[in-house]
């Protein structure tokens, strides 16, 4: 049991301490954003549910491949938003108030947005270039996949939740969510699996990103230093919170 608890303590005690930490604080309010997507999403989820509300649900926030690029952009935003109506609303708003509010508090509410967007997106454009290599290709998608809504917030989940892993060093969280990607897209090879590795590698071109930018700013403090000191550099990597 100790020798769990010391590996629990080494993967996910830095992110344990700063959500407990702000969520003491402030409580809800460390998460305003965070709620307002969950309500969101159970709003859009009851509209497009009702006879007079999915045909509107559809035009503002329904992404498929054979919409057209500027349209599906527009939608893009709200699309991260729509729960797929095959699958059980609950999942995706526990996915949602776990991930998007650790994200949050982690990160800031507008790098949340801008990773979750960006994630969204590239599973969104992934589709496009999949339909047009046709089936034959080995990254490429039958045109029938190309009436098939986009995952909706699941992408999104993904993205953020191997950017706070990374972020915070929880490695072997980001490698099991990961891992978790690929076996899906294995056994099933559908647009959402596949659109989640899209998602999945978005995520690590920010955490490549991130990572660059810390070191050029470590490199710039120390030329600051009389004799270009490396004392306190410590990791680089300071939490981020909102």
């Amino acid at each position: 049991m100790n020798t769990l608890a010391r590996l629990a303590r080494a993967e996910w005690g830095p992110l344990f301490v700063t959500v407990r930490r702000a969520l003491e604080a402030r409580r809800l309010r460390a998460i305003p954003v965070t709620l307002g997507a969950v309500l969101l999403t159970a709003l859009l989820q009851f509209a497009q549910n009702r006879s007079w509300g999915y045909r509107p649900v559809q035009d503002l926030g329904s992404v498929r491949a054979d919409v057209p690029l500027g349209l599906a952009l527009l939608r893009t935003p709200l699309s991260l938003f729509v729960p797929a109506l095959d699958l059980p609303v609950w999942g995706a708003l526990i996915q949602i108030l776990v991930v998007f509010g650790i994200a949050e508090i982690c990160l800031g509410w507008w790098r949340m947005l801008v990773i979750a967007y960006a994630a969204t997106l590239a599973g969104t454009l992934y589709a496009r270039i999949a339909v047009a290599l046709g089936p034959d290709h080995p990254l490429g998608l039958p045109a029938t996949d190309a009436r098939i809504v986009d995952t909706g917030p699941s992408a999104a989940v993904v993205g953020l939740a191997v950017f706070v892993a990374w972020r915070y060093r929880a490695y072997g969280t980001a490698a099991v969510v990961i891992a978790a990607m690929a076996v899906e897209v294995t056994l099933k090879g559908n647009l959402a699996g596949r659109e989640h590795i899209a998602a999945l590698a978005a995520a690590l071109v920010l955490c490549g990103i991130s990572a660059l930018r810390h070191r050029r700013r470590r490199r710039r403090r120390r030329h600051r230093r009389p004799g270009g000191s490396r004392a306190g550099r410590g990791s680089g990597f300071p939490p981020i919170m909102s």
